[in-house]
Formats: structure tokens, C-alpha cells, sequence
């Protein structure tokens, strides 16, 4: 599995994907200057966290014309695999990838810490080494992670099995207490309709190393480097 781990002006969790990417799982990885338009030899792109562009506008919003974007879209409607993790996350939303907004946490709070998140589906080429319901306790670090959508999307997500990973507590209960930033239905992580572009504010790449706290984030990459990639469609 060849990934590529795009870079903009003021990406900072980069070096934390290559790094898992490379000494944790041993896969070939490459940097992405946002420039790039080439993505053809790579599997996997993905859009790591951080404060694209200082964040100015809003989150993402500028990233979103850097020329390296419309290349994703391209790779993405070819069935490869699109991950954007926080500032990621953002920037597909702006780009139209996914649906909804992330906004302003609605505390108002800028949140650095761990969180459980539980598996809401196992059909994904992000979660097939995961259990439907497992528990995974993965950190986060964000100021404006308040997923929302328009009710009719909020429904797609729901009816096509494209919530990927919702907040919850230490138990698995979905509750208001367990929203660490009060995000719509708790949702986390979400797919687009085809299913190979997954956007999740938690940073999995920052808990693949007991030495670091946890190794819970391993899963997803897992489950990424066992997909098995078809044309023009991915299946697990």
C-alpha cells in the first residue's frame, strides 16, 4: 500500500502520519507538496490535521483551491482511498467531498484530549479489522470539530451506513456528556456515498504507540492497509 500524506502551509500532524505510516506499519509513504497534481502512484492519500492556511476564512476554506485538491477529487472518484483526519476533515467538507460543515465547538473551547469513539460499521475499507460497536479511545485537538449537516444529509449518513465512528462514553453510550464539542448525533467520522473518503476529527495517527498512550488508532490503518483495491470501486 503506497501512501501519500499531503502537506499545506501550516499542516502540522504530517510528520505524525508518515512517521506511523513508515517505523509503525513499515509502508511506503511520500510527502504531497499542495501544489502536486499527480497523485496516480499512490493508494491512499491523506489529509492529515493542522492549521491549513492559519486557519483564515475558516477552517479549510482556503486549502480547498490549493491545486493538489482537485487531484484528490480525481483519485477519489477512481475508488482510491481519501482519509482526512481534523484540518482534513475540514478541507473535504469544503471541497464538497462530504457533506455538512465543521463549525465552532459549541463551548467555545479549544479541546486536547481523549476520547471514545465506538465503530458504528465494519463495511468500511477503514474499519474491516474493527468489531461493529468496538470501543476505541483515540485523542483529539481541535477548536472547531461541531460536525452539522442539513437534516436530509444527517439522514443519508444514517440510512447508508455512512457514520463511521460516533462519540460516546467509556461504556459505548451515545449521550450529550460523551460530545466533546457538540457535533450533530455525536457523529465523528463519515464516508461519502462510495465509501473510500472517511473524514474524522480524532487523530488515530497520535495513539499508535503504547509509548504514547494508547494504540487504538492502529485499527484504521489496519484496516487501510488490508483493503483490497478494485477498479473503480473498493471492497473489503
Amino acid at each position: 500500500m503506497r501512501f501519500g500524506v499531503v502537506v499545506f502551509p501550516g499542516t502540522w500532524s504530517d510528520g505524525d502520519c508518515y512517521h506511523v505510516l513508515k517505523n509503525v506499519f513499515n509502508q511506503p509513504v511520500e510527502y504531497v507538496w499542495h501544489k502536486e497534481t499527480d497523485l496516480s502512484s499512490y493508494d491512499c492519500v491523506i489529509l492529515p490535521g493542522g492549521f491549513s492556511y492559519g486557519d483564515y476564512l475558516r477552517t479549510g476554506a482556503i486549502a480547498r483551491f490549493s491545486p493538489v485538491i482537485e487531484a484528490v477529487e480525481e483519485f477519489a472518484d477512481q475508488g482510491k482511498l481519501v482519509l482526512g483526519i481534523c484540518n482534513g476533515f475540514q478541507i473535504l467538507c469544503e471541497a464538497g467531498l462530504l457533506p455538512g460543515i465543521l463549525m465552532r465547538n459549541n463551548h467555545l473551547q479549544f479541546r486536547c484530549e481523549w476520547v471514545n469513539l465506538r465503530v458504528e460499521t465494519t463495511s468500511s475499507p477503514f474499519t474491516s479489522c474493527a468489531k461493529k460497536g468496538q470501543l476505541l479511545r483515540i485523542p483529539i485537538s481541535h477548536g472547531e470539530g461541531n460536525y452539522f449537516a442539513e437534516p436530509r444529509s444527517i439522514k443519508d449518513l444514517g440510512e447508508n451506513n455512512r457514520v463511521v465512528f460516533r462519540y460516546c462514553t467509556s461504556s459505548g453510550d451515545i449521550s450529550e456528556d460523551a460530545n466533546p464539542n457538540g457535533s450533530i448525533d455525536n457523529i465523528a467520522g463519515i464516508t461519502n456515498a462510495a465509501g473510500n473518503v472517511l473524514g474524522m476529527m480524532p487523530h488515530p495517527e497520535r495513539c499508535c504507540e503504547l509509548s504514547l498512550g494508547g494504540e487504538d488508532g492502529k485499527v484504521i490503518f489496519e484496516s487501510l492497509i488490508n483493503a483490497k483495491i478494485s477498479n473503480p470501486m473498493l471492497t473489503t
